[in-house]
């Protein structure tokens, strides 16, 4: 029987806070599902809303003492680093541009931290961030969660390999269609904060989706992009950040590739694609079908992996939780970033680096997502002029 705090037959679990999440709040919920699933967190504390009364508000609702909800977020950073009880961890998700100094007051005190992605909203901050998180020794951890899905371990796999040749050309694309319309007109808070370059920063479907597309592809193919150019539109007037851009890249050693994202594309919920082709083989994966892996071999018919199926290896079944044909997806692939996230913190509190099969989104890939946005505005406004990223 499990205790409070306490798996049976395993280390106690890592005891997390929270800051941003509160009521109303989409992600929120999204990570502390995550958390739990794989048994490995426990929610102790958090900060919840920048209005005090809806902080302890929410902390209530989620059954938290009312001592351990915080009205700001600077102060429970304190407090919690005094506590001998206090947070091992921190969840940050508040919108972008909170993310920086946040995480500055939790780095600093050595403590752990899970931050939602884009990085922070601006280049000069991602950089600062990064440096912070390495000089403080604490384990800081990026949730692109599309990289915990098994049958994108597996691509990556395959990747790494060798199993596709020399990689030559990649394509991926995000389209979503929900921002058709200029909702943040009608108060829909995550409508406006998404579309307000002062919370966002300057990427708007660049910064929300986009970073998560350039993220899967540079995740899968483990290739390095050297240059880009964009043309990005606001297509709904009024709006004061893109809400569908083109890219086109291009990487070390000379692979090509074409990045689409669109938040005015009808028809489209999350259809996240990645089609990667190499000299001896393609591959094509889908978010919204994310069981399925499509590998074709030069010359031969195309083939399907399944997750737990025949042909799925070692880097899939290990982020696999339940048995083949029933569906893993979302919430899963954010479980897997948050137990890596658990395996990683457990081996920096053993003193030891963690396992070499560990594997989450870094402070550096967030850079990188950063750098990839701020690269896209400049070259957009140079009207697609190739550009390098500010790395």
């Amino acid at each position: 029987m499990a205790i409070e705090g306490k798996s049976e037959g395993r280390a106690p679990r890592i005891r997390l806070g929270m800051v941003g999440g509160g009521r109303d709040a989409f992600i929120g919920g999204v990570h502390r599902i995550a958390a739990r699933i794989d048994d490995q967190f426990e929610l102790v504390a958090g900060c919840f809303s920048s209005t005090p009364e809806k902080s302890l508000a929410s902390g209530a609702d989620l059954g938290l003492p009312q001592g351990r909800v915080y009205a700001g977020f600077a102060k429970m950073a304190a407090r919690e680093a005094r506590r001998k009880d206090g947070i091992q961890a921190v969840a940050i998700v508040t919108p972008n541009h909170m993310h920086a100094p946040v995480a500055m007051q939790f780095l600093r005190r050595g403590i752990h931290v899970i931050c939602d992605k884009p990085l922070t909203a601006t280049l000069a901050e991602a950089k600062k961030l990064a440096k912070a998180a390495e000089a403080s020794g604490a384990v800081f951890v990026l949730t692109h969660n599309y990289t915990g899905y098994p049958m994108v371990r597996q691509a990556r796999e395959m990747v790494a390999n060798g199993d596709l040749g020399v990689i030559r050309v990649v394509q991926v694309e995000y389209a979503q269609d929900w921002l058709s319309e200029p909702l943040e007109q009608t108060g829909q808070k995550q409508a406006g904060w998404r579309t307000d370059p002062a919370q966002s920063g300057a990427g708007g479907s660049t910064g929300d989706i986009g970073t998560h597309a350039f993220n899967l592809a540079s995740f899968v193919t483990g290739l390095t992009l050297e240059s880009l150019a964009a043309d990005l539109q606001s297509f709904v007037p009024g709006r004061r950040v893109d809400d569908n851009g083109h890219v086109l890249l291009r990487f070390q050693g000379g692979a090509r590739g074409m990045l689409w994202c669109s938040q005015v594309a009808p028809g489209n919920e999350n259809a996240l694609r990645l089609r990667v082709y190499g000299t001896k083989a393609g591959l094509e994966w889908a978010q919204e079908d994310p069981n399925y892996l499509w590998v074709t071999p030069l010359g031969q018919p195309k083939r399907l992996i399944t997750r737990g199926g025949a042909g799925a290896g070692a880097a899939a079944a290990r982020v696999s939780r339940v048995p083949p044909g029933h569906p893993e997806g979302y919430l899963e692939g954010f479980a897997t970033i948050y137990s890596e996230a658990a395996r990683a913190i457990r081996a920096r509190q053993a003193g030891a680096a963690p396992e070499a099969d560990v594997v989450f989104p870094t402070a550096a890939d967030g850079v990188a997502g950063v750098a990839f946005v701020d690269a896209c505005v400049r070259s957009s406004r140079r009207n697609g002029a190739w550009v390098t990223p500010n790395l």
